[in-house]
């Protein structure tokens, strides 16, 4: 059985979907195993490496040739997948709401998509989650960003010349990236609160340190979506989160935005009026600007200027960070295959009525077949 590994397509993605360390576990599985020239390049992984790690190789056509499973990061463009083999399995991130042209186009080729960030939020599939890997990274990261914009130090300092005060942080949206966040913002000496839709965050908020900012006088409002992800807010708790972070955020030098509601526009927490009561100098960082943006006037790909407050919007920020986000992404991807292998087989096997296949199996035999995009 050949796995290829393909090299990213997409503009600024230096992530890639297997390192020599997973290589040599998938050939200890039994697979074969080719390497698109010049895929690991942005993660700082050279050829040789793949080649002593046991993988052959080569350009894009002659890794795809006979491949049975299709490793990437993101979904290749349908057109660059010429000689694909029937049946052969894509594993990547597929962004199926934002892709689905892209996803139809994989149907007609006859390959089956397994997008893996709609792996489920289940006990036995964590270590295959690439959203909960890649959102640590990210979470780390806005930290840093926000650190080299703010002008300022983060924490306290006492000497002879006198104090300078603590960073006040501010995350809102208190997921995986959002408790990195909060845990790399307390590692640099800033102080640090958070706020969450779901009431079950204040403790995990505490426990790392942090001053939780919760709406109270808003009664059973949890805002806990399927899967553990965050729920849409009720128009009643948005109100009330707004007045509460309106007296807050004003009193901040750095506000970190981590909310994400999957399949939908992020929600909007920072108003443009929010973002002016800061003083000049302030920074936000606004990890959801490529799905609509927290932070009113955020510009994906761009650090703005708005009301003397900095509003970064970097782009795909785990890829600032390849070499590690790619090790991680590549030990997803691992765990998953090497979790459904079949000896007998010489190969992986998805059970139709496993969980986890019908959750990221988007299609199959020529159709669309995931019901969250044909429902």
């Amino acid at each position: 059985m050949k796995l290829a590994l393909l090299a990213e397509q997409a503009a600024g993605e230096r992530r890639v979907a297997a390192t020599p360390e997973t290589v040599k576990k998938l050939i200890g599985l039994g697979a074969g195993v080719a390497v698109e020239a010049g895929a690991g390049t942005g993660a700082s992984i050279d050829d040789e490496a793949y080649a002593a790690a046991g993988a052959s190789v080569g350009p894009r056509a002659q890794t795809i040739a006979g491949a049975d499973i299709l490793l990437g990061v993101a979904g290749p463009a349908p057109d660059s997948l010429a000689g694909v083999k029937p049946g052969a399995w894509l594993v990547a991130g597929l962004n199926p709401f934002g892709e689905r042209a892209r996803i139809d186009a994989y149907a007609a080729l006859g390959v089956e998509a397994l997008a893996m960030e709609w792996m489920p939020r289940i006990t036995r599939a964590q270590s295959m989650d690439i959203l909960s890997s890649q959102a640590n990274l990210a979470g780390y990261k806005a930290v840093l960003d926000a650190a080299a914009e703010y002008g300022r130090a983060f924490p306290m300092m006492m000497t002879a010349a006198g104090t300078i005060s603590a960073a006040r942080v501010f995350v809102m949206g208190v997921g995986v990236a959002g408790l990195q966040a909060i845990a790399t913002a307390r590692r640099l000496g800033a102080q640090v609160s958070a706020t969450d839709v779901r009431s079950a965050t204040k403790e995990q908020i505490q426990s790392l340190g942090a001053k939780p900012i919760f709406v109270e006088t808003v009664a059973g409002i949890e805002g806990e979506g399927a899967g553990g992800y965050a729920g849409e807010m009720s128009a009643e708790y948005r109100e009330a989160q707004a007045e509460l972070v309106s007296a807050h955020i004003a009193k901040q030098d750095i506000v970190i935005t981590t909310a994400l509601i999957p399949g939908k526009p992020a929600p909007r927490l920072v108003s443009e009026r929010q973002v002016a009561s800061m003083r000049p100098g302030s920074v936000l960082v606004d990890l959801a600007v490529e799905q609509g943006g927290n932070v009113e006037g955020a510009v994906a790909g761009e650090v703005v200027v708005r009301h003397g407050v900095k509003i970064v919007g970097h782009r795909n920020v785990p890829s600032r960070l390849a070499a590690d986000a790619s090790a991680l992404f590549a030990r997803n991807l691992f765990n998953f295959l090497s979790a459904y292998w079949d000896k007998d087989a010489g190969r992986p096997v998805l059970p139709d009525e496993d969980e986890v296949t019908q959750a990221i199996r988007l299609t199959q035999n020529g159709q669309v077949v995931n019901p969250r995009l044909t429902g």
